[in-house]
């Protein structure tokens, strides 16, 4: 869809396929800032794994005649993730984002549930965190510490993708990435996630909209312009105002819609 890729993957094959590798989870925001960014288009170019985050995303998909099975949600992958790996010792999974003490909270509601240690650590930062070497450099060192090999990371788009394609490689021993916006937040209880009659039929956003105001009218307001971008895509007339990035990774064969 317009300038990058979805995986036509259900829920749970992507948890048999996830032994290793970057996931992100599109919405029309994102696609809002991959017409504009170039540093978060790269990004996305070095996805493994790439699911629809929103209901007007896989319906939009299907409209252009590239049909995907279903919305794959990064609220709806790390429970899941967390649950499929709760009797394999081998899975240790880090949490990263959301505001002081949200993520702490987070993992034991999260190793409660599947009732046993998955999540091994987990670490607020700053605000300016993707700003500061320093603080970077910690973190990096405390997750290398904990022995994790599964990175759940919370930021928000586009800096959680950007900032973990950059800073991969310094963590040598994680091997699944997973770039999710608010999902720490959900798992803590923090913010509650919209009735399920409402995600079912996309107006999630709605939900969104009247809870949090502030946070998202602005987003909501802009991403308006996804619906135009669709039509244009659908009729064959999309050109990407950015150019793309060479090193793009071929979808495996079966699994991905352009």
């Amino acid at each position: 869809m317009l300038n990058v890729w979805v995986d036509d993957l259900s829920l749970n094959q992507l948890l048999a396929k996830l032994d290793s590798g970057v996931v992100f989870t599109l919405n029309p925001d994102h696609l809002y800032h991959l017409q504009r960014n170039p540093a978060f288009l790269a990004a996305y170019r070095q996805a493994d794994f790439i699911t629809s985050d929103s209901k007007y995303v896989y319906w939009s998909l299907g409209w252009i005649g590239r049909s995907i099975q279903e919305k794959v949600s990064g609220s709806d992958i790390v429970p899941s993730y967390c649950w499929h790996h709760r009797n394999n010792p081998d899975v240790k999974v880090f949490l990263l984002g959301a505001a002081p003490g949200i993520a702490q909270t987070a993992l034991e509601r999260i190793n409660e549930r599947c009732g046993r240690g998955v999540v091994i650590g987990a670490h607020s930062p700053s605000m300016n965190f993707v700003n500061d070497e320093a603080e970077i450099n910690g973190v990096i060192q405390k997750i290398n510490d904990s022995g994790a090999n599964a990175l759940i990371v919370g930021l928000g788009a586009p800096k959680q993708e950007i900032w973990m394609v950059t800073h991969r490689h310094l963590m040598p021993n994680v091997k699944v990435f997973m770039g999710v916006g608010a999902t720490i937040d959900y798992e803590a209880g923090a913010v509650a996630r919209a009735p399920r009659w409402m995600t079912r039929i996309g107006l999630e956003w709605v939900y969104r909209l009247t809870t949090e105001p502030r946070r998202y009218w602005r987003r909501y307001l802009r991403d308006m312009e996804f619906f135009w971008l669709v039509l244009v895509d659908g009729v064959g007339r999309y050109k990407s105002p950015l150019p793309l990035p060479l090193a793009a990774p071929a979808p495996e064969a079966g699994a991905g819609s352009r």
